[in-house]
């Protein structure tokens, strides 16, 4: 190691945090309320040789700041930051711990587990109460100091999808293009290959305007998964939260996430990152020192309000971040501005997004973070959706996120499901067809606000759905004690994959229902990548540590009923997209809804309650006369097994033309003129239009 001399470091600024290189050299600057010293300690371009270390001179409104002038982008660096080892009063310094850089906007290399990582002695009986002396520097990443300026955006221009215009496809950069033959070979699994043409395409042909990645942001493989040769799939593990997650890196870097931006954006389609700012890596207080909980633990991190020595684990991961503390919630914000104007992002789903809305009170949508958030003039303005619950108390919060933001709304998940299993949620599934109204027809806010979704990553795919009544999750290594148990699935007389015609024709028939429903209820749809053409995980309903066949999706040698369903996929977004009926803006723009029974009158109060098959009546005076414009539709749903004769209602004036069905056994086109009863076949959807 240098002794640093031939490195001058001055003052510098502690207006900016991060590493911010300015043409002539890098300023560094870093939030600790309670350390005690801080030094830079800047590596060779290997990593693995520490050339300098410096201690930072100045500190300023808990700011610890430093400029060094003449070094360049490129160069990697990290910080010890010494201070009082406390874990009774919530402190956590250890100066033999390197630690990475909350605004690190990339790093380099990973971290390879070893017991130096952690801040006491794993042997001792009180173990978090002593005080390890390894360095963990040989084994950790290092941050790499970028230039701001290295892109040049020419002028992108963002698509600003309308809210009712939007359909979600929530998907996987490596899974999904690992597998997809039409990506060259070296793009595959990487940034490069989701912006390649043949999945902007791809993607764009089916309709969708808006791509909700799972999480890019860097995070681990943890240490338990890779004993038993896994590794964390689904990315919601942050550690950094600046940096691209670089194992999606292809030949260009973290340019390549750039060029996929922009690649969508030239299709006319939004990126929507799917963000973890509710936790990170380091776990409770037996997890590893790699970045907050040795910077500043009492401040970054909940703890218990006697016990400081321990986390609140609202999150069920072992910490929760602290978006009570302003320098917190500024760290939050800044990276999410970050992504919004130097990533070039249209909007963000925030996992676990209860969790950012706490303060020391419990869960307020008047929190710090939700008013920080709609003051923004940056942030405000793009797409906002919250994962809208947290195992804490008062966790569940659908319908109680504030105006602008937009919910995964998995009462909409739930009462589908239940629905098309012929159970009795009839009244329940009215209002989810119809934008859930019960939860979002309050404070102004619209039918988009509710995230509209029968599968995500989380659970089942749309295949496994309606083919397993239990899950397998038998390849996590866990026993197959991981996972949803409560997946109101049925396999409809086989478990899995069969050859009986009869089983296949009824899923494929509920693949159809589930689609369409979704894609008709108003609210915004969420499609799970592949369902549309019937991707399986085997019954795996919980592939977070899956980088493997069984989560990523497969494109080549497909039956027949994949592109079927692919070619239905497409045509009902099509239908929603040219008809306004089908994604109502606002609840209050004159829309006529009736609903009626079989028998062809209205629906009865207590009819509700006999789980009946139901017909759905919607028409507003302002869009006729509109060229090509459906001014009112009757769409028929019977969940059931049997055909169910229904006397078509005569609303509105004139006769009525089939549009689409989910069943087989009629083409659309059928007109009825009077009023007459329309055989709806069992497990199906009718679409009528006016001629």
């Amino acid at each position: 190691m240098s002794d640093g001399k031939h490195f001058e470091i001055t003052a510098g600024s502690g207006q900016h945090l991060g590493a911010n290189y300015d043409g002539e050299g890098v300023n560094f600057a870093i939030f600790s309320a309670h350390a005690e010293r801080v030094e830079l300690c800047l590596y060779d371009p290997s990593g693995e040789n520490e050339i300098a270390r410096l201690t930072l001179p100045e500190y300023t409104h808990e700011i610890w700041h430093g400029y060094v002038p003449g070094l360049q982008p490129g160069a990697l660096y990290g910080y010890r930051v010494h201070g009082p080892y406390d874990p009774e009063n919530g402190h956590r310094f250890n100066p033999n711990k390197l630690l990475i850089d909350p605004y690190a906007r990339e790093l380099a290399g990973d971290i390879e587990w070893n017991e130096a990582h952690y801040a006491y002695d794993l042997l001792h009986e009180d173990k978090d109460l002593t005080f390890d002396e390894r360095d963990s520097a040989p084994f950790m990443p290092k941050c790499r100091v970028i230039d701001p300026n290295e892109f040049d955006w020419e002028d992108n221009n963002r698509p600003s999808i309308a809210w009712p215009n939007t359909v979600v496809y929530e998907t996987h950069v490596k899974g999904f293009t690992q597998l997809n033959s039409a990506i060259p070979a070296e793009l595959r699994g990487n940034f490069e290959g989701m912006g390649h043409k043949a999945s902007v395409d791809y993607i764009k042909s089916l309709g969708i305007t808006s791509v909700e990645l799972m999480p890019v942001h860097w995070f681990p493989d943890d240490q338990h998964l890779l004993d038993r040769d896994l590794k964390n799939f689904w990315g919601y593990n942050t550690l950094a939260f600046f940096a691209p997650a670089s194992r999606y890196y292809g030949p260009k870097g973290i340019q390549g996430f750039r060029d996929m931006v922009r690649a969508f954006h030239d299709a006319g389609i939004e990126v929507i990152l799917d963000v973890v700012y509710n936790h990170t890596a380091e776990g409770n207080e037996l997890g590893p020192t790699l970045s907050l909980k040795g910077i500043d633990n009492f401040s970054y991190y909940r703890t218990m309000p006697d016990q400081h020595r321990y986390y609140i684990n609202d999150t069920g991961t072992g910490n929760t971040v602290n978006t009570s503390h302003p320098r917190v919630l500024q760290m939050v914000m800044d990276s999410l501005r970050y992504w919004a104007e130097s990533m070039h992002v249209d909007g963000f789903r925030f996992d676990l997004g209860t969790i950012l809305g706490r303060e020391p009170e419990g869960f307020n949508e008047r929190g710090g973070f939700f008013d920080a958030m709609m003051q923004d003039p940056v942030l405000s303005k793009l797409k906002l959706i919250g994962e809208p619950w947290d195992i804490g108390p008062g966790g569940y919060q659908v319908g109680g996120f504030p105006p602008g933001w937009a919910e995964w709304n998995d009462k909409y998940r739930d009462t589908v499901r239940e629905y098309w299993l012929g159970n009795n949620v009839s009244t329940d599934f009215a209002a989810r067809l119809l934008g859930s109204g019960d939860l979002y027809d309050q404070r102004g806010r619209r039918p988009w606000s509710s995230v509209n979704f029968v599968t995500a990553h989380d659970g089942f795919t749309l295949n496994d759905l309606v083919s397993y009544n239990e899950k397998h999750n038998d390849a996590n290594g866990e026993d197959n004690n991981d996972g949803h148990n409560d997946n109101r699935s049925c396999n409809y007389g086989a478990e899995g994959p069969t050859e009986e015609a009869e089983i296949n024709a009824i899923r494929e028939r509920q693949k159809r229902n589930f689609l369409a429903t979704m894609i008709f209820s108003h609210g915004t749809p969420m499609l799970l990548a592949g369902d549309e053409f019937g991707r399986s995980q085997l019954g795996n309903n919980n592939g977070y540590c899956q980088d493997s066949e069984i989560s990523w999706v497969h494109w080549d040698d497909l039956p027949e009923t994949c592109e079927a369903l692919r070619e239905f996929t497409r045509h009902i977004i099509s239908l929603r997209a040219a008809q306004p009926l089908l994604r109502r803006e606002n609840w209050r723009d004159g829309m006529v809804i009736e609903w009626f029974n079989a028998g062809g009158g209205y629906q009865q109060e207590e009819q509700w309650d006999e789980g009946s098959t139901l017909g759905l009546y919607i028409s507003r005076d302002d869009l006729k006369g509109q060229e090509g414009i459906w001014h009112d539709v009757l769409m028929l749903f019977n969940p059931f097994e049997g055909t169910v004769p229904f006397a078509i209602p005569q609303s509105g004036e004139g006769g009525w033309v089939l549009e689409l069905t989910t069943s087989e056994a009629l083409e659309k086109g059928l007109v009825i003129n009077k009023e007459v009863d329309f055989e709806l076949e069992g497990r199906s959807i009718a679409l009528f239009r006016r001629p």
